[in-house]
């Protein structure tokens, strides 16, 4: 668990810096430069993701269950994150209305991820992992709307056109994820 914990540290607390210090972030990539601010950046996320991966792995093979869910949980869970997908993809497609809507619908879409993965597993490590990822989804989205109300700023209209490239990558990755990528990556299959 140690391990689980100190990935978490280090990439949330990255990926925590715009919220925090962001002053000091700024005079970062005045001194280094935007592109090794970027490398050093990634590096550390790569090395809290490493960490996050091996300490759940690890994790799990001393399970502490916290509580049963019921079947019906983990079926929502699959509901849950597909609209996780659909945010994410949000994120990325130019001119959808959930961006324009919601502004920041990475956030929201880890916070969805999260809360059906908390709803739907009840091991320690899942409440760990997920709690963690979910607290910080929930605060980052709180500091970042108020920003964006603070600076006056405002997302791009959404299109129809931008709506369904949106709804179909999300579906697909879904898709790809949710019945061949979670049982080879994570080792649960999900429909099993």
């Amino acid at each position: 668990m140690t391990l689980l914990i100190c990935g978490l540290l280090i990439f949330l607390g990255i990926h925590s810096i715009h919220i925090f210090a962001n002053d000091w972030r700024d005079r970062q990539i005045t001194r280094l430069g935007l592109m090794r601010w970027k490398g050093l950046y990634s590096l550390m996320s790569l090395a809290g993701l490493v960490l996050i991966i091996v300490g759940f792995g690890q994790a799990r093979t001393q399970p502490v269950m916290l509580y049963d869910p019921p079947m019906w949980l983990r079926h929502i869970n699959a509901l849950f994150t597909l609209i996780a997908f659909i945010l994410v993809a949000a994120a990325y497609v130019p001119r959808n209305h959930l961006k324009a809507a919601i502004g920041h619908p990475m956030l929201a879409g880890v916070k969805t991820w999260a809360f059906g993965h908390l709803l739907a597993t009840g091991m320690l490590h899942d409440s760990v992992l997920f709690g963690a990822f979910l607290a910080w989804a929930i605060f980052d989205f709180v500091i970042s709307r108020r920003r964006d109300r603070a600076t006056g700023t405002i997302y791009p209209a959404g299109s129809l056109q931008g709506d369904m490239i949106t709804l179909a990558v999300g579906a697909i990755l879904w898709g790809a994820f949710a019945f061949w990528l979670h049982r080879s990556l994570i080792g649960v299959n999900l429909f099993a």
